[in-house]
């Protein structure tokens, strides 16, 4: 029996199964993909990839490989989708990880067994047990789009299923309809409202949000962020400031004002939406009050004609093949709390890895999570007691996420470097504990 399930080929499940390989962990890993890459795989046939046609990584080269893998030297700053996609390929071949990955193979149902371990059963038919389960699925495939009354005449869909001006939908001299002002609301709009595309851009908000540049003084935002040891509020304050002062108001931009301040929102990035905004080819709306056959009415009234609706609104977390509710998201998106975002106390034989929205990266996210979990599953680290798990997974949960507004989107909020720089003392601490024990 192999010791170990991984469920996803993504970057996150692909870094976890190299660090059990350095361990000498028998493992298996199942995707239900034909290749490895998940939400960067461009039109992966799984049909879960976001990736549009456009599409660039919103974190800086500087921000995002794996610490025994570096990134392409020539890389720009900010690299396009198909190159990310080659580097965790080439990761997967310098690391020989696909030797252990099943394509094609979906995941049915992962149900634990009375005393632990888990039973996994296969698309194939087929199922397996495993000592342990590792949950690497991801969180921005779930497509969720709000209900409004009335009803819509035009075509319209989720931001997931985008993919360029022309597919699926053609958006040219058409009226468009962008709903949300996330990183992929502003790429999406920032590339139909160019004037040969759309014939007139709306982008509906029901709140006013910073939208921050990709630069500052020539250098990518993210390359050099204030060391992980400054105290919380005295970084948010310095970032606020630097943040205020290089992109001024929002309104000069013609944007709503933001009540919040910068960094009380998940990061919204742009090197083009401001531009596009202050040329007078976005027309901002504020919150849709209902659907109305050819067209959209908000809440001030107005109505306009519309021909496409982009829902640029977002993602549910799902893990479909669970089916103990306490190990899945509530009905507010909120995952069950999890020690280091990790581990479920009672249950000492799943791991989640890479469920966050870490700021500013994601890519090596579960890099970090994967040394606890390896340590873990080799036996030379221990968590502390359940009780003392709890205690810490509320004092972590304040920390990281008490200062965002209250949307499904901030569930999973989480400051990376803080993070990593707690998760190495706790490994610390563990193995420590491990070696007492």
């Amino acid at each position: 029996m192999k010791r170990v399930c991984i469920i996803g080929a993504g970057c996150s499940g692909i870094t976890v199964a190299k660090r059990l390989k350095d361990y000498g962990i028998s493992y298996d890993q199942f995707d239900a993909s034909d290749d490895i890459g998940g939400n960067w795989y461009y039109n992966n046939p799984n049909g879960l990839s976001a990736c549009y046609q456009s599409l660039h990584i919103d974190t800086s080269k500087w921000r995002l490989a794996f610490e025994d893998y570096p990134v392409p030297a020539d890389w720009p700053d900010f690299p396009h989708h198909s190159q990310l996609l080659q580097y965790f390929r080439d990761y997967a071949a310098h690391f020989a990880l696909r030797e252990n990955i099943t394509f094609n193979t979906k995941v049915e149902k992962a149900q634990r067994k009375p005393g632990g371990g888990w039973a996994v059963t296969l698309s194939t038919g087929e199922t397996r047990e495993y000592e342990a389960l590792v949950v690497a699925n991801g969180h921005h495939w779930a497509a969720r789009i709000p209900e409004y009354p009335g009803r819509f005449d035009g075509e319209q869909l989720h931001s997931h299923s985008f993919r360029s001006a022309f597919e699926p939908v053609n958006c040219v001299g058409r009226r468009v309809l962008v709903v949300g002002m996330g990183n992929s609301a502003m790429d999406i709009a920032s590339e139909l409202s160019q004037r040969p595309i759309a014939q007139k851009l709306f982008v509906s908000t029901r709140r006013g949000v910073w939208v921050l540049p990709k630069y500052y003084k020539g250098q990518p935002i993210d390359k050099n962020p204030a060391p992980a040891w400054m105290p919380r509020s005295v970084r948010n304050a310095i970032g606020t400031r630097m943040i205020k002062s290089l992109v001024g108001k929002m309104s000069d931009y013609g944007l709503p004002e933001p009540e919040i301040g910068p960094l009380d929102a998940h990061a919204t990035v742009s090197g083009e939406f401001l531009l596009r905004a202050g040329s007078g080819d976005v027309t901002m709306k504020g919150a849709i009050e209902r659907l109305d056959g050819d067209g959209v009415v908000f809440k001030d009234g107005s109505k306009e004609q519309i021909d496409v609706i982009v829902w640029a609104t977002g993602y549910d977390i799902r893990f479909p093949f669970f089916d103990d509710p306490s190990l899945c998201a509530d009905a507010d998106n909120r995952p069950p709390p999890l020690f280091k975002r990790i581990m479920k106390p009672e249950v000492p034989d799943l791991f989640y890895a890479g469920l966050s929205q870490p700021v500013p990266t994601l890519v090596n996210f579960a890099e970090q999570q994967s040394k606890l979990i390896a340590a873990y599953l080799a036996g030379v680290y221990t968590p502390p007691p359940i009780g003392e798990m709890h205690r810490i997974i509320k004092a972590d949960e304040k920390y990281h996420t008490w200062h965002y507004y209250a949307a499904r989107r901030h569930t999973i909020q989480l400051d990376f470097d803080a993070y990593v720089r707690d998760l190495l003392k706790e490994i610390a601490v563990g193995t420590r504990r491990a070696k007492a024990a």
